[in-house]
């Protein structure tokens, strides 16, 4: 299985209309965007099962990583490339031991210290943030902001694993991010919004790299 991790994902909002959902990613897919995380929180294991199915067959064609948020149990059902583990969710070594060592684990941080606690426990790829306030997530961790990533990727040991920037960002945001370290960036309400301006910021990103 390919581990690469994408510096440009996109987490799926809580639909309810699995239609809607399903063009949503099929047109995230189409204008460029390799990595999906089917994010749905408020859905039975059975539905999203069902939506899961169907949304790796759209991932497949675009030859897009499928990532399945918390529902560790349903990876293998639904085919997925991997899981991302919230802060209240399985712990990684467990999660681990049920997907087996091909599957991609990414894991929630808001700290160094969780940081530091998940590139022990091997995961393949870090969800840092918030950047900003977001409705997309209750309970939401105390706000970073580019000096709070800036503080946590000084203290990390070099060549770290990615570790991808999460929450409120937007696309006028990205360069900055770049700039400080951080390997790539999810994003939710932006791109769901606007499909079409993924290829802006996939240039955004191309042409830092370059």
């Amino acid at each position: 299985m390919n581990k690469k991790i994408a510096p440009l994902q996109f987490i799926t909002p809580d639909l309810a209309d699995k239609n809607q959902l399903e063009k949503l990613v099929y047109d995230v897919c189409k204008n460029g965007c390799r990595w999906v995380q089917l994010r749905l929180k408020k859905c039975s294991d059975n539905d999203f099962l069902e939506i899961g199915k169907s949304i790796r067959r759209i991932t497949e064609t675009f030859k897009a990583s499928l990532i399945v948020n918390d529902r560790v149990h349903l990876v293998e059902k639904i085919n997925a490339d991997g899981v991302h583990i919230g802060k209240n969710d399985m712990p990684v070594l467990e999660a681990r031991k049920i997907i087996g060592s091909n599957k991609i684990i990414g894991a929630t941080a808001n700290t160094l210290n969780d940081c530091l606690q998940h590139i022990n426990n091997k995961v393949d790829y870090i969800g840092l943030g918030p950047y900003r306030f977001t409705n997309t997530k209750k309970n939401l961790s105390p706000v970073l902001g580019i000096d709070g990533y800036k503080t946590i990727l000084e203290q990390l040991p070099k060549n770290h694993l990615p570790i991808i920037a999460i929450g409120g960002i937007q696309l006028e945001d990205l360069k900055l991010l770049l700039e400080v370290g951080l390997s790539g960036i999810a994003v939710s309400s932006s791109l769901s919004k606007n499909p079409n301006e993924i290829k802006s910021w996939l240039k955004e990103i191309e042409d830092f790299h370059n």
